[in-house]
């Protein structure tokens, strides 16, 4: 979801890291966002709607691994230990 931006405003391509609310799974996207004159970003309320933002990391990041991708819920049948 990259965010349109006027060609005439400051703006910072980002990267969100967040929690959904249908997931235990870190997610993450980048954006392209307007700046304030202080340089920070502003996100706008749609976007985050629906979210628990975790970090806003400057530039289009690489995430190699992410809490959440490797939890494993026993199955009904499994027997606790």
């Amino acid at each position: 979801m990259l965010t349109s931006v006027p060609a005439d405003s400051s703006a910072r391509e980002v990267t969100i890291i967040y929690y959904g609310e249908q997931s235990l799974e870190l997610q993450h996207s980048v954006e392209v966002f307007p700046l304030l004159n202080n340089g920070r970003v502003v996100i706008p309320e749609s976007y985050k709607e629906g979210k628990s933002i975790i970090a806003v990391c400057n530039g289009r990041v690489e995430i190699l691994n992410k809490f959440g991708e490797r939890i494993e819920f026993p199955s009904k049948n499994s027997q606790a230990m």
